[in-house]
């Protein structure tokens, strides 16, 4: 594997989250501009439309009744009650019914093609039949319960503007306009390896020393929610073969690749002593959790390298790569806002605080300690309370900047 000199180094002092951020998105800036490609609508849920659509056709396609009942023509009801010969019968589906002859009605069900010459319909609960002939008791003006062609509408108007993200209700007006295809933003691929020989999969027996790798599943679905294709989920031991092989095959098939753990200053630490011989930076963030960081060029691959306990790995996407995957996507920007505290926070100097909060009805509540162990608290938690490097405490009712958690 090639490397790049230009994040070479084993950092010692600790950065700023900005300058860790901004260092990410130089490596990262090659994958925000996406190309785009045409997939199936029955693909398109979620996805990013790449280019304005307007519509090819008009809609409704042919002029049809909006109700079941009887087309007439207007003039024939100026008098009510009124008696009229049924002549026809339209269904909804394909037909070509005959002209309308004045003075008679033609029984016809919702959407049926209108025969030319009819201009309006008469509900079923209006009328009366016996036979083959309808009583009509209520007049009705031209175009009542007549859908017109091109009333919702016109060939080459405006239908969705590039950007959009195609929900259910879009998908449906591009299908009633006859499209069975979109071009939509592509989705930057992304290999996943989290690392560790104590990692096992969830639900296998679990020997005294390992635990459940929780970092794969949460990785995989950030990225995914973000905007980005999974295309790897991997494990490696702590042997540096077993991660080169990792490495290689998600090197081969993305254009990212993260990892989680592995990058800290203890021994076994096989993310730092086989990407540090390929030119990756290491070196502390100074924020907590996930003061941990790494990144890396390898054959032209991105690669981040988060730490590996639970709470930092998901802070750390939150912070350096969630709001960069969304911009890739052509997603909007992650909302931050500002929110009040229940209650009296402290924090360690010197060093950025992103502690897990709840939303109340007041504010914002902490809804663990700091400990990057503390997994439980991420599921009751929906935002991250920013506190700032240079801030020691702040009180009950201080307004604070919350990230909202996915």
């Amino acid at each position: 594997m090639a490397h790049a000199q230009r994040h070479s180094g084993r950092g010692s002092t600790a950065r700023s989250v900005e300058e860790h951020a901004a260092e990410v998105a130089e490596l990262l800036e090659p994958l925000l501009t996406r190309p785009s490609e045409t997939i199936r609508l029955d693909e398109a849920l979620g996805r990013i439309l790449s280019y304005d659509v307007s519509a090819p056709v008009d809609l409704p396609l042919f002029r049809n009744s909006q109700m079941d009942g009887f087309a007439v023509d207007a003039a024939s009801l100026t008098a009510v009650p009124v008696t009229l010969p049924i002549v026809a019968t339209v269904p909804a589906g394909p037909a070509e019914p005959a002209p309308h002859v004045p003075g008679t009605a033609v029984r016809i069900m919702t959407g049926a093609v209108l025969p030319d010459g009819a201009d309006a319909v008469v509900p079923v609960e209006d009328t009366e039949t016996v036979d083959d002939k309808v009583t009509i008791r209520r007049s009705r003006a031209v175009g009542d319960y007549v859908r017109e062609r091109g009333s919702d509408v016109r060939t080459g108007t405006l239908l969705l503007s590039a950007g959009t993200e195609l929900g259910p209700r879009h998908l449906g007006v591009l299908a009633a306009v006859g499209l069975a295809s979109v071009a939509v933003r592509t989705r930057p691929r992304v290999a996943v390896i989290t690392t560790g020989a104590e990692l096992v999969e969830p639900g296998a027996v679990v020997r005294p020393g390992q635990i459940y790798d929780s970092n794969g599943p949460t990785l995989a679905a950030s990225l995914r929610a973000a905007g980005a294709e999974v295309a790897i989920v991997d494990r490696s031991s702590d042997e540096p073969d077993a991660f080169r092989a990792a490495l290689r095959r998600a090197v081969a098939r993305t254009e990212l690749v993260v990892t989680s753990g592995g990058v800290s200053m203890g021994d076994y630490e096989v993310v730092k002593d086989v990407l540090l011989e390929l030119g990756a930076r290491f070196g502390p963030v100074a924020m907590q959790p996930g003061g941990p960081q790494g990144l890396a060029l390898v054959d032209e691959m991105p690669i981040l390298t988060f730490p590996g306990n639970p709470v930092s790995t998901l802070v750390s996407f939150e912070v350096f790569l969630r709001p960069l995957l969304r911009r890739a996507a052509g997603l909007p920007p992650v909302p931050h806002a500002e929110s009040v505290l229940d209650h009296a926070v402290t924090s360690v100097p010197g060093k950025r605080q992103f502690l897990r909060g709840r939303r109340t009805g007041s504010g914002v509540e902490v809804v663990a300690g700091p400990g990057s162990h503390l997994v439980a608290a991420l599921a009751w938690a929906d935002v991250l309370i920013d506190v700032p490097a240079a801030v020691t405490s702040l009180a009950a009712g201080d307004r604070v900047k919350v990230w909202p958690l996915q």
